[in-house]
This record gives C-alpha cells, sequence and structure tokens, in this order.
C-alpha cells in the first residue's frame, strides 16, 4: 500500500479507470462478435454500424490500437458486404 497521498489518489484513479476501460473493451468485442453473426441483411447493416462506432470510439480513446480498429472495420465491411447488407457506409 502506498504512503504517500497523491500515491493513494494514483491508486483510486487507476482503479477507475480500469473497470471503464474493461466495460468499454467488453461492449466493443461484443459489438463485433454480432456483427459477425448476424444473418439478416437489416441485422447485418445495424450490427455493423454499431461496431464501426464503436470501433472508432475505441482507437480514439487508445482502447485498441488505430490500426486494430482499421483492420477489424475493414473485416466486418468486407464481410457485410458479402452477406448483401445495404450500403450504409460501407
Amino acid at each position: 500500500m502506498p504512503n504517500v497521498k497523491s500515491a493513494e489518489k494514483r491508486m483510486r484513479t487507476a482503479a477507475k479507470r480500469a473497470a471503464r476501460n474493461k466495460a468499454a473493451r467488453s461492449r466493443l468485442r461484443t459489438a463485433v462478435k454480432k456483427a459477425r453473426q448476424a444473418e439478416t441483411a437489416e441485422e447485418v447493416t445495424t450490427a455493423f454500424i454499431d461496431a464501426k462506432s464503436l470501433l472508432d470510439r475505441a482507437a480514439r480513446k487508445h482502447l485498441v490500437h488505430p490500426n486494430k480498429a482499421a483492420r477489424l472495420k475493414s473485416r466486418l465491411a468486407k464481410q457485410a458486404r458479402a452477406q448483401g447488407a445495404a450500403d450504409a457506409g460501407l
């Protein structure tokens, strides 16, 4: 345990950030999984839009590397086009 007041605060802050980041990454992974498993064209379109938005936000906040976000978006868009999704920013 830290003995300095500022170190105690840093521990509290780090714990809050870790919890927030964990929740955001979990939500991101769930959205990507839903986009991959969507079956109908309408489901694919909405799931892709949600996943794309979360990926952009995660990359901006450095929850995932920007290149990883771009790679996942590209792969999801390719899959959505293959499944015949409507052109919604694909």
